[in-house]
């Protein structure tokens, strides 16, 4: 089996990276990629891929840290142009120069976790953290660069969308390529038509955590993906599946794919068989793996 989305790179895992990879090795587990959410974490998820055989990284800037680039940054975000990074803010232009140092590492399988995301955020590290048209547009014009980033560097690509659907699905739209098509990604994918309407066109594989244990919505739309287009995730530390959520067995850890597996399996009424094998052949086609 394997775990497309893992944040091992996260500090709930700090100093248990081992355990956790032994763990989810035992349970059957032997693929995982790390996605980093802003560049501190994309050089944790590098140096684990680098440590650990059958671990891999994603590298990128996560929509909600792009906030960080409006506190740093005094330009407003209409300065930012993806074919003229030299207009940008500084902050914008190391942090595109870093992820795209860390993209031409053999271990580092793609670009991620990217996005768009209008989710208003309870905890977060940000003062005056707001949602608003200058957060939005750089958003977007950040997630072009870095789409850009992997069909240059031919890279997967790991894609956010949090109730961004109709943003996110036209930057898509105007930034696809076609050597895109089964290398990317809608991690974690909301249970929407539209969605899934465009990766079945645009061939992009659908990430499915362990909500969809107990998320009846969820459940609803596992039911609509083609198998050929379902890859299993974790997004380990959160969305810990049934029944260790009610037991309150936290973190989620890509120990507990088998539980998504067996609750998709029953769900869908496919063979657990067949969809181990599936999803695992769908991950390594995805992150061009063998």
């Amino acid at each position: 089996m394997f775990d497309t989305h893992c944040h091992l790179n996260f500090s709930r895992f700090s100093g248990r990276e081992q355990d956790v990879i032994d763990q989810a090795r035992k349970g059957g587990v032997t693929k995982i990629v790390v996605p980093g959410t802003d560049i501190k974490t994309s050089i944790k998820a590098l140096k684990l891929a680098k440590q650990y055989e059958h671990v891999y990284a994603a590298v990128g800037i996560h929509p909600h840290h792009v906030y960080e680039q409006i506190q740093n940054s005094k330009l407003p975000s209409t300065m930012f142009r993806v074919n003229k990074i030299q207009n940008t803010s500084v902050e914008i232009k190391n942090s595109l120069l870093e992820i795209e140092a860390f993209i031409q590492h053999e271990k580092v399988v793609a670009v991620g976790e990217v996005g768009l995301d209008k989710h208003y955020y309870q905890e977060t590290k940000y003062i005056d953290y707001t949602i608003g048209p200058e957060f939005i547009n750089l958003q977007k014009e950040l997630l072009i660069a870095q789409i850009q980033l992997a069909i240059r560097h031919k890279k997967s690509l790991i894609l956010h969308n949090r109730e961004a659907k109709q943003e996110f699905l036209e930057v898509m739209e105007k930034n696809w390529d076609d050597c895109l098509a089964f290398k990317t990604v809608f991690h974690c994918c909301e249970a929407d038509k539209d969605l899934l309407s465009f990766a079945q066109e645009h061939h992009i594989f659908i990430g499915v955590d362990g909500d969809v244990t107990y998320d009846l919505k969820k459940q609803e739309f596992i039911k609509t993906i083609p198998l050929d287009l379902l890859v299993l995730e974790t997004d380990s530390p959160y969305l810990l599946p049934e029944p260790l959520r009610t037991q309150k067995l936290f973190p989620n850890e890509p120990k507990n794919i088998p539980l998504i597996a067996q609750g998709i399996s029953e769900i869908t009424n496919t063979s657990i068989k067949r969809l181990i094998e599936v999803t695992t052949e769908n991950a390594k086609r995805l992150f061009d793996l063998d």
